[in-house]
């Protein structure tokens, strides 16, 4: 049964949905998206899961904001821990896509207590690649006139949604363009069990992401990698029932 409620963030409401049995498993969605993104995902996760959908201030039925912050990931990590309180849990288990990989591993970060594992699906990595803001603002522009994006992201927003991406596309610009930290502590303090996970076809992550994704294991002994050879972004979506096996192994 799905039931769904709000909770406050610095005084800002933020919209969350429970549904189904087992250990407590929240789900990070990313940059212009919303938890809306999971909810087809829902079946191969509830028969396991306690599963909690977030959609991040600013974000699908979540208060809106005039601006979002530059360091947009940190704070979405913060948002994160403050429901997982709310709700009085913890640790549990957090997947978190494209955008939403950074603010897992933030949450992981900044509040190991709160955190028994982690999947960061389809992200950069440490680091954005090179010509990141270039890159996204003429993705972003090609998305606009994309019938096909256009509905995603009405789906995902509602009404508001040119909005909604409009202040994503400046808080990554300008995180990109001062070069601004992704993490608030050093990636070699995560302590959670972590699984990389994405598609060597993802064209929207950085090209070199096998090999940016091996560095990572070098840092953290207690993470893996899986990598699609085929799918779309994001990988958690592309390869649904594969990646929810994936998932579901890794956090057993």
């Amino acid at each position: 049964m799905l039931s769904f409620a709000y909770f406050f963030y610095q005084g800002k409401r933020c919209f969350y949905t429970c549904s189904g049995v087992g250990p407590p498993l929240l789900f990070l969605h990313g940059n212009t998206a919303s938890s809306q993104m999971f909810q087809f995902l829902l079946p191969f996760y509830t028969p396991c899961f306690h599963c909690i959908l977030l959609d991040f201030l600013g974000s699908g039925r979540s208060q809106r904001m005039p601006e979002l912050p530059p360091q947009l990931w940190i704070d979405q990590g913060r948002q994160a821990a403050a429901l997982i309180r709310h709700l009085g849990l913890g640790p549990v288990f957090l997947v978190g896509t494209s955008g939403g990989a950074w603010a897992a591993l933030n949450a992981g970060l900044e509040h190991p207590d709160l955190v028994r594992g982690i999947v960061a699906d389809s992200f950069d990595g440490r680091t954005l690649h090179r010509g990141f803001d270039r890159e996204l603002l003429e993705e972003r522009a090609a998305a606009k006139a994309s019938h096909q994006a256009r509905q995603f992201y009405q789906w995902c927003q509602g009404a508001d949604w040119e909005e909604v991406v409009d202040r994503d596309t400046r808080s990554l610009v300008r995180c990109a363009r001062e070069g601004l930290p992704l993490f608030s502590r050093p990636l070699e303090e995560l302590q959670a069990p972590l699984l990389l996970m994405g598609s060597r076809e993802d064209v929207m992550c950085r090209k070199d992401l096998e090999a940016e994704y091996q560095h990572i294991l070098e840092i953290l002994p207690q993470a893996r990698m899986c990598l699609f050879d085929h799918g779309a972004h994001p990988a958690l979506a592309s390869n649904g029932l594969a990646a929810a096996d994936a998932v579901r192994d890794f956090f057993s």
